[in-house]
């Protein structure tokens, strides 16, 4: 167990996720500040009750990423914006309010193999449907494909297909929670079957003109 700076957001970051924030609240230009003087990550966690913006207390989610900064770009009035990118999971074992900010006692969970025999059977599954995922969202939005190749390794495969699919919060924090590599693939497998049916359905009945304007929400 350690200590963690703790971010709630209305976002679920993932593992190897690129994250760009905007940072404005005082307590947090000092959080991150901090974490980049002294190399440490902070963990960026959905909130279950409460707001991004203001002084009130917000509930986060057990479970979240913690996430190394890449860059920072100084603004005016002391405002920034960051790079970062998903390291690796976390669950919070308890929370800390002494500080302006969140701080959470937690440990990192892994996400494991699971049945590694089925493992290759499992991304051989979803493999097609993420690329044809890919592929009609480009098409929707009138925009060139932006994924080059679809990872080898099960666990980078799985978190790539959980951060690219357009679902609500609370399912993609259902992913994130998920403990072992398998399970994940099974629940994304059947994620993107359904996704991907219901995409072709709506580009079937769009105009030719309109295909560009199809929305991500």
């Amino acid at each position: 167990m350690y200590e963690l700076p703790i971010f709630p957001l209305h976002m679920v970051l993932f593992p190897g996720m690129p994250l760009q924030l905007h940072i404005f609240e005082e307590r947090y230009k000092i959080m991150l500040q901090d974490c980049r003087k002294e190399n440490k990550p902070f963990g960026v966690v959905l909130i279950k009750h409460g707001k991004e913006v203001g002084d009130q207390p917000v509930v986060p989610y057990e479970f979240g990423c913690s996430a190394r900064i890449l860059e920072i770009e100084p603004l005016e009035e002391g405002r920034f914006n960051l790079e970062g990118i998903g390291v690796e999971r976390f669950r919070i074992q308890r929370l800390k309010y002494d500080q302006p900010f969140l701080v959470g006692m937690v440990d990192d969970v892994p996400l494991v193999p699971g049945d590694e025999q089925n493992l290759p059977g499992l991304q051989h599954a979803l493999r097609p449907r993420l690329q044809k995922y890919i592929q009609l969202i480009a098409q929707g939005r009138d925009v060139s494909d932006t994924v080059e190749r679809i990872p080898d390794d099960p666990v980078v495969m799985a978190y790539l297909a959980a951060m690219v699919l357009q679902v609500p919060l609370h399912q993609k924090q259902h992913f994130l929670e998920i403990g072992d590599c398998a399970n994940l693939l099974t629940y994304l497998d059947e994620s993107y079957r359904r996704e991907v049916s219901l995409i072709k359905r709506i580009l079937a009945t769009m105009p030719s003109e309109g295909a560009g304007h199809f929305s991500r929400n």
